[in-house]
């Protein structure tokens, strides 16, 4: 760590905090993390894979938070971990050979779908309606986290939003659905990282310091949470699923 000086610490400290505490319960922290890094001087495929790094770091300390409180049931969640991890490492080989602009209108659509129905049913996720799902339902939703982790080593943003979409349409509150989110999402972030440990793209000396500030962000994002209930939850569910479409939008049209 001896290229960093006391600023680009702090600032990597301050906004992997940040990114972490919003990251821990509903997803988008990279639309924090991942410019910071890039202001940094690192390029944007190193920013993405020092990402990797310090997103696991963050994402495994919300887990740990999330099934302390009671909000991850591994015996339901747990046979899903090795699917995500598999279509993430899919994911992430597969960006050698298509483009993953390919994904992004599909992309933008979809939370648009995702945060119109949310904001519209109100009472969604308030409590948990969970029941064991029928051959046919849990077909559909080993195919859905699969694919979720696919995007996840393929393109990225969204993540946590798609995860817990999924988790409340099979009947979970918010808190369960956003502790189960973040458990897979380690399981994709993980799966993405060692691909990157082996194109040798992670930068070590960026990713350790935001990383641990993202386990501070972590801890303290995910019991506020756990405190404040499923409403907080809901509400910042649909802020940041907002943002991330009006992310997408400009991305979108400076592609056009």
């Amino acid at each position: 760590m001896m290229d960093l000086d006391l600023y680009t610490l702090l600032l990597l400290v301050a906004f992997g905090f940040l990114a972490a505490f919003i990251d821990s319960v509903v997803g988008g922290g990279g639309l924090i993390s991942i410019p910071a890094l890039m202001f940094t001087g690192l390029s944007p495929s190193t920013a993405i894979a020092t990402n990797k790094l310090a997103g696991s770091m963050g994402s495994l300390t919300s887990t740990i938070s999330f099934f302390r409180s009671g909000n991850i049931d591994f015996k339901i969640v747990g046979k899903y971990f090795p699917l995500v991890f598999f279509g993430s490492m899919l994911g992430a080989w597969f960006v050698h050979f298509i483009s993953p602009e390919v994904l992004k209108p599909l992309v933008l659509i979809l939370l648009i779908a995702v945060a119109t129905y949310t904001i519209f049913k109100k009472n969604w996720g308030q409590k948990s309606t969970y029941v064991k799902l029928d051959k046919k339902k849990a077909l559909i939703f080993i195919a859905v986290m699969t694919i979720i982790g696919f995007y996840d080593g393929f393109l990225g943003p969204g993540t946590g939003s798609f995860f817990i979409f999924a988790f409340l349409m099979i009947g979970f509150d918010f808190l369960q659905a956003a502790g189960s989110a973040k458990f897979l999402n380690f399981a994709s972030n993980i799966a993405a990282l060692i691909m990157f440990l082996f194109l040798g793209a992670v930068n070590f000396s960026y990713g350790i310091p935001m990383g641990l500030a993202m386990i501070v962000g972590a801890i303290v994002g995910s019991k506020f949470a756990i405190k404040k209930g499923a409403s907080y939850v809901r509400v910042l569910f649909i802020f940041v699923t907002v943002i991330l479409i009006l992310k997408n939008v400009l991305d979108y049209l400076h592609i056009l």
